[in-house]
């Protein structure tokens, strides 16, 4: 077992990216798992990480598959797993298969394997504001919403709220393991998640700043003006406020929030950089 060992899961995407760009900077080793090893769109960008060579490797799992991280989670000491699927165009006919299966019976299987490891003193869990705030609690400007909230999975059922939903119950079934096998377990619930991308392929969260650009707009013609963006949001109403929510916790670790402006210029900078937008 060594100290420096760690394994990320679903190491291609846009957080576990940053992940393992930013875990190798600081020496270690990364066992990053990924679908397809051998696909360039996937990997290419993560070999090229500085210290990919030396301390960067790629395994093949399947969320569905059991068993498939063993390997990849052997000896580590520490595993943070992103991978789940992000889809939030499903229908109602097949959510369970594309949505919820992937991801609470690979959060599982991911857990399963750190157990088998014996190795592994903290696992950091990627879950999501989709677990937080979809109830039928009172939001107003002046309600903060924290680590006390919940999501309700009955209420995101009525409403088909099935990406919510997965993420509600992958996290509920990882606690629940957690508990039962003292398994040392941290979730991280983040919103929208926007800056640079370091892979080829555009992820949900930049999309939003490709496809929603009226939602920002005033920012992006501050520091684009030659972007030829409508004079109104799409609704022709402002944006408003539904809700505050708490950064207690961050701050507590000491974390610094970049500035919405800063993280949509990278944002855009990034989208040009890769040819998604052009002007």
């Amino acid at each position: 077992m060594s100290e420096k060992l760690v394994c990320v899961t679903g190491g291609s995407g846009y957080i576990a990216s940053w992940l393992v760009k930013l875990l190798l900077q600081r020496g270690y080793t990364v066992r990053a798992s990924v679908r397809d090893p051998s696909d360039p769109n996937k990997t290419e960008h993560l070999r090229a990480l500085d210290g990919a060579s030396e301390r960067l490797h790629l395994y093949k799992a399947n969320l569905l598959e059991e068993g498939s991280f063993d390997a990849a989670i052997a000896g580590c000491v520490g595993v943070f797993h992103t991978a789940s699927p992000c889809l939030l165009n499903v229908n109602e006919t097949n959510f369970q298969a594309e949505l919820i299966d992937p991801a609470v019976k690979g959060t599982l299987n991911v857990l399963r394997s750190c157990v088998k490891a014996s190795s592994v003193k903290r696992v950091v869990m990627t879950s999501s504001m989709a677990s937080i705030n979809y109830n039928e609690r009172a939001q107003s400007p002046d309600v903060v919403v924290d680590e006390t909230w919940f999501s309700d999975p009955d209420f995101c059922v009525r409403s088909k709220l099935w990406y919510q939903l997965s993420k509600i119950l992958a996290e509920e079934a990882a606690c629940k393991f957690s508990k039962q096998t003292g398994v040392e377990l941290v979730t991280i619930n983040p919103g929208l998640v926007i800056g640079p991308l370091l892979q080829p392929t555009l992820n949900l969260s930049p999309s939003f700043i490709y496809n929603l650009i009226n939602e920002v707009v005033q920012i992006i013609r501050k520091l684009y003006p030659s972007i030829p963006v409508p004079e109104k949001c799409a609704d022709d109403k402002p944006f408003e406020t539904v809700y505050q929510v708490s950064k207690e916790k961050a701050r507590s670790l000491g974390l610094n929030f970049t500035p919405l402006e800063q993280s949509v210029k990278e944002t855009i900078e990034s989208l040009k950089e890769k040819f998604f937008i052009i002007f």
